[in-house]
């Protein structure tokens, strides 16, 4: 374990600094940062990060960069063509099949919804909160992917190693291409977009703001990417739409291989930063697994059902599967911050922090350089899977 001195213990950073708030779970807080659509028709984020060349073009001298390289060239997919997008859609008929066929799975199931507007709803205004939820729910998805695609690009740039500027070179055209195809199920099969949720706008801003190289990796490679590789499985599972189904699981296979990539990169890199250095990189951790939890409320869909921030508060507090279902999602994350030494890096604070969470227990699951997509031979369409 990496110890931090005094003087660094003097500059630890306290929840208020970190996330803005001190308590984690103060939804009222969470609920009050709602994400909209800027007036002007974009979101511009400053970005002072150095590109660097590297004279050294020794192909294969990090061998599991090359190997993940040599396998992401071989699993591109196109999402015009391998995608059945004939398949209809009728949203309202998957709501009701997926609510069926999930029921134990529902968040709502044993909420005790008395005093709220909530109580008052009928079949229909739980078919319209269906509706809504997925298409808030792809269409964050659709803007997720569009921050790895801007990140990924920035990895082109400034990581110093020829075999990691290869590979990061594919994870571009993977990110487009899961931007086109979320964005073309939104605009064919659903009823509409939302805007990026406010949190995870605060999370890509950040990300994309800092000028070290390893901390872009961490943000988006380990832990947007990794969140997002769970919640695309969960989804995956729970759906009974077949086109949904079959596209995440051709972008599955695609983010199994983008995490291992962060991993990868960052295990030997990690092992030269002073423990000061590592408690930096702890942090920046926490926060985005705080700002990631708390994106999982679907602000923008309360608010755009009118539900008053009070009943939202009363519900999700007692909502028994609500924590089950946000810290099923850090399945994939806490393995991989194990595997990289921030756990127990700068005397464990970033354990600390994840035992408070209720996600610890995940630590000792498979992490990213296991996953079987990551070095699956040959490409998602070519092996039929489903």
């Amino acid at each position: 374990m990496t110890t931090v001195d005094d003087s660094d213990r003097s500059m630890m950073k306290t929840n208020l600094e970190l996330i803005g708030r001190e308590k984690i779970n103060d939804l009222e807080a969470v609920l009050s940062f709602v994400g909209h659509y800027e007036e002007q028709g974009f979101h511009r984020v400053p970005d002072n990060c150095p590109a660097e060349f590297t004279w050294d073009y020794d192909k294969g001298a990090k061998p599991q960069l090359d190997k993940l390289y040599e396998k992401a060239k071989k699993a591109q997919w196109n999402g015009q063509t391998d995608l059945d997008w004939s398949i209809e859609v009728d949203l309202e008929k998957v709501v009701m099949n997926n609510a069926e066929a999930n029921q134990d799975q529902m968040l709502w199931g044993q909420a005790d919804l008395s005093g709220t507007v909530l109580d008052s709803w009928g079949d229909k205004e739980w078919l319209i909160f269906g509706v809504e939820n997925q298409n808030w729910l792809l269409s964050q998805f659709m803007h997720g992917e569009q921050g790895a695609l801007l990140c990924t690009a920035k990895i082109v740039e400034t990581v110093p190693w020829i075999d990691a500027k290869y590979y990061a070179a594919t994870q571009v055209m993977d990110e487009a291409r899961h931007v086109e195809v979320f964005s073309k199920y939104l605009d064919t099969k659903l009823s509409g977009h939302y805007p990026m949720n406010g949190h995870l706008g605060l999370l890509l801003d950040d990300i994309v703001s800092d000028s070290r190289w390893d901390m872009t990796y961490l943000g988006m490679q380990i832990m947007v990417e990794g969140l997002a590789l769970a919640a695309f499985g969960f989804i995956h599972s729970m759906t009974t739409e077949p086109l949904l189904k079959q596209m995440l699981r051709y972008v599955m296979a695609d983010e199994a291989r983008h995490v291992a990539f962060g991993v990868l990169s960052l295990q030997e890199y990690y092992l030269e930063l002073s423990a000061a250095e590592l408690r930096e990189r702890q942090e920046f951790a926490f926060e985005a697994a705080i700002r990631m939890k708390d994106r999982l409320i679907m602000q923008e869909v309360w608010e755009r059902l009118e539900v008053p921030t009070a009943d939202v508060v009363k519900v999700y507090s007692q909502a028994p599967d609500r924590d089950d279902f946000q810290i099923l999602l850090f399945s994939k994350i806490v393995p991989n911050l194990r595997k990289l030494g921030l756990l127990d890096a700068a005397d464990g604070w970033l354990r600390e922090k994840f035992t408070d969470m209720g996600v610890i227990a995940f630590e000792h699951l498979t992490d990213s350089t296991e996953e079987e997509d990551a070095f699956a031979d040959g490409s998602p369409v070519e092996r039929q899977v489903v």
